[in-house]
């Protein structure tokens, strides 16, 4: 191969997709070579199907992996096929999170063995040994879930021919995470000693159920009388889409929270319905939930002995308190943003009448006048 072919071959390429007569062809070049290649017909590929089916070659192109009679390791695969196929459906938080735990948890101590040299007990065995480090069983079931999708996408790619990771299994040694949650008279306690801002904060996560990226994410414009509009969230100081499908909704809210909420107003004058209900020191931008707790809650609560409280305890305390008071799950869980069984959640979906009765229920149980 002469210098200018292999300039040519390094370079970054995005190929090119062109309609010719009923089929859709791709072109790209191979070690200065011009390649052609037809993907489909128009009648059964739409233009970004083609696209995308162009991208996974490129992806091939510009990060070559070892011919399939070669070793291919656990970081080639994972770095080369695994991650950029999969991280076109993760959002930005999953693709983080994921990321950072494949490199640290496998590929570190992992990632140079060939993906044919691995058995069902080596696998297992790796589980067992990040157990014995006492890592979390919320960590090891993540790994386990990883560990099938990667050898689960090699064997239909043609790396392996058997999957080892079938059988893997969460050992029963690993740490589960103690799930505390407030009592009634805990809750009348917090929102006893919070000033206006944390309180709000605070009911709006453990009355309304939010999330604290939803909460942090709102406008005044997502504002109404008796709900609020989760259609974005903040994370990690982005904008971003809600967490899941589900998360996207109309989340109830009971009388006093509302009152809260038009008191927080009146008190900020926003100036417009575009600024958000928690905004930083600089209006353009919102709070950070950090920022928040730290400065507005944290204090507060650590004087009532409260200081083991987070986002995290105040929705499961929603959620236990509306079990105890034998609400119906489906409508918990729609308030909640969650999932709960296919056949509901796809069939019904509670009204929002229905869920500002379980929330005024809620509040009567545990607000301090």
């Amino acid at each position: 191969m002469n210098q200018k072919e292999l300039v040519m071959r390094k370079r970054y390429q995005k190929g090119n997709l062109r309609r010719e007569g009923p089929s859709w062809v791709a072109q790209w070049r191979d070690q200065g070579r011009k390649v052609r290649k037809t993907l489909g017909r128009v009648s059964e590929m739409n233009k970004s199907q083609a696209l995308n089916k162009l991208a996974e070659i490129m992806q091939q192109v510009n990060n070559p992996l070892p011919e399939l009679t070669e070793e291919v390791t656990l970081e080639q695969f994972v770095k080369g096929v695994y991650i950029p196929f999969f991280s076109r459906k993760w959002k930005a938080s999953t693709f983080g999170t994921t990321e950072d735990r494949i490199r640290y948890h496998l590929l570190r101590e992992l990632g140079d063995r060939p993906l044919n040299s691995f058995t069902r007990d080596d696998l297992q065995n790796h589980l067992d040994a990040k157990v014995k480090r006492d890592l979390s069983f919320s960590i090891v079931d993540h790994l386990k879930w990883d560990l099938r999708q990667i050898f689960r996408m090699a064997v239909a790619e043609g790396y392996l021919q058997k999957n080892p990771t079938l059988l893997l299994f969460t050992p029963k040694e690993s740490r589960k995470a103690v799930r505390r949650r407030m009592t009634r008279e805990e809750v009348k306690q917090l929102s006893g000693v919070l000033s206006l801002r944390g309180r709000l904060v605070c009911m709006l996560a453990l009355i309304a159920g939010m999330r604290p990226g939803e909460i942090f994410g709102l406008c005044w414009k997502h504002v109404a009388e008796d709900h609020v509009e989760v259609v974005q969230r903040v994370y990690r100081g982005n904008i971003d889409s809600p967490k899941t499908t589900h998360s996207r909704r109309q989340v109830a809210l009971s009388g006093k929270l509302h009152e809260v909420i038009e008191e927080w107003r009146a008190a900020s004058a926003p100036k417009s319905l575009e600024m958000w209900v928690f905004p930083s020191e600089k209006p353009a931008t919102p709070m950070s939930k950090d920022n928040c707790w730290r400065r507005f809650i944290a204090p507060q609560l650590k004087e009532v002995g409260l200081d083991w409280v987070n986002f995290l305890v105040l929705r499961r305390t929603h959620s236990s308190l509306m079990k105890d008071m034998g609400v119906d799950p489906k409508v918990v869980a729609d308030q909640l943003g969650h999932t709960l069984d296919v056949n509901l959640n796809v069939y019904t979906a509670t009204a929002l009448e229905t869920r500002k009765e379980a929330v005024n229920s809620l509040e009567s149980v545990v607000w301090i006048n």
